[in-house]
């Protein structure tokens, strides 16, 4: 009959290993730990300014989030990067769903990090949940962009009013130019308001168009047209590139009927094909020839010191309207005043001189 030592032999031999779990549990508290620990401000901020892509996202999401704690970590960051910012060219680009704007991005920022620029791609845009061909879904599209070491791209955070959302990009454009990027592209999507937020905070409004434009100049916003200090016509390849150099006169004709700029730049109308990638170093280009004209001017300067108390205003203006609506007492308040209004018992001014003096009186807490 075999020893019981015999027999269990090999179990004895399992046994004589040390049980796993202790290491096991340690290293998994230890994981967690890590995940939960947060970095502080000078953390975030000494990583952005090494240019550590981890530590400039984990940035922007302080200032997309709307946790207050958030929220006074995002303007210490902010304040630390600031010294380090402003060092980048701001440019704009918009232009209606499916005029082909990732496509154009992704040459236009390709091509600019082959000249050894670094270029961060973001967003405005405030109803991005709803929205079609935004950023949002064009970054997966974005395959090139995307997997280019001296490119950053980031959606903008969904949100239910432009001025918070603008405000937020706005923010992050600072923490960009922190992180070493010296070409800031920032996308609107669709036309609307988003063009005059973006507007606010670039140096350079690029429209986007496409061939075809003998029925669409009618159709486009004389304001939009105005802001633009270029108009690319995008998708001029194949048979359409007679279409586009007719677009190219037609707008080049109607931009000659607006007032003159302030800062007397003539704005360039020229064509782009972003799948050939013919045109693309000419927008380019015309880019770097207003950034020259407007330095040598003294504008360049001058716009950013506007846009800075434009943005103040603006950041204002929206704290105290989300204090105002923040309010319970407004809250309750403001449901019987609407009804009230409804019936055509109280005039709408009243109802809100009422609901205005009650926030003053009780003061924004």
């Amino acid at each position: 009959m075999p020893s019981p030592n015999k027999q269990s032999s090999s179990l004895q031999e399992k046994a004589g290993i040390s049980p796993p779990e202790i290491t096991s549990i340690s290293a998994i508290n230890q994981i967690q730990k890590n995940r939960k620990k947060q970095p502080s401000s000078d953390e975030l901020i000494d990583g952005i300014l090494n240019g550590n892509r981890t530590s400039l996202s984990r940035a922007i999401t302080l200032v997309e989030s709307t946790n207050p704690e958030h929220a006074e970590k995002a303007n210490e960051v902010i304040k630390g990067c600031l010294p380090y910012a402003n060092k980048s060219i701001r440019i704009g680009i918009t232009g209606v769903p499916g005029v082909g704007k990732s496509t154009f991005i992704e040459a236009f920022g390709t091509f600019l990090t082959q000249l050894g620029k670094k270029v961060a791609v973001l967003a405005v845009d405030p109803s991005s949940s709803l929205s079609h061909g935004s950023i949002l879904g064009d970054k997966t599209r974005m395959e090139e962009l995307v997997k280019d070491e001296n490119a950053f791209i980031r959606p903008s955070a969904s949100g239910d009013t432009l001025g918070g959302v603008a405000r937020k990009t706005r923010e992050s454009i600072i923490l960009c130019e922190a992180a070493g990027f010296d070409t800031i592209i920032i996308e609107t999507v669709g036309v609307g308001q988003s063009e005059t937020a973006v507007h606010s905070m670039v140096d350079f409004f690029l429209l986007l168009k496409i061939s075809g434009a003998g029925d669409e100049l009618q159709g486009i916003k004389r304001g939009i047209m105005e802001m633009a200090d270029a108009i690319v016509i995008n998708k001029a390849d194949g048979d359409n590139i007679k279409k586009a150099n007719q677009a190219k006169l037609e707008f080049n004709r109607a931009l000659h009927l607006f007032p003159p700029k302030k800062s007397n730049w003539q704005p360039k109308v020229t064509t782009c094909s972003a799948i050939t990638k013919e045109g693309v170093s000419e927008i380019w280009n015309t880019i770097s020839a207003y950034f020259e004209m407007t330095n040598k001017t003294g504008f360049f300067q001058e716009k950013r010191k506007e846009q800075n108390h434009f943005w103040m205003m603006e950041t204002i203006n929206e704290q105290l309207k989300q204090n105002f609506y923040n309010q319970p007492e407004i809250i309750s308040q403001l449901e019987q005043n609407k009804k009230a209004v409804q019936n055509d018992e109280i005039s709408p001014f009243a109802a809100a001189q009422s609901l205005l003096k009650l926030y003053f009186n009780k003061g924004p807490k």
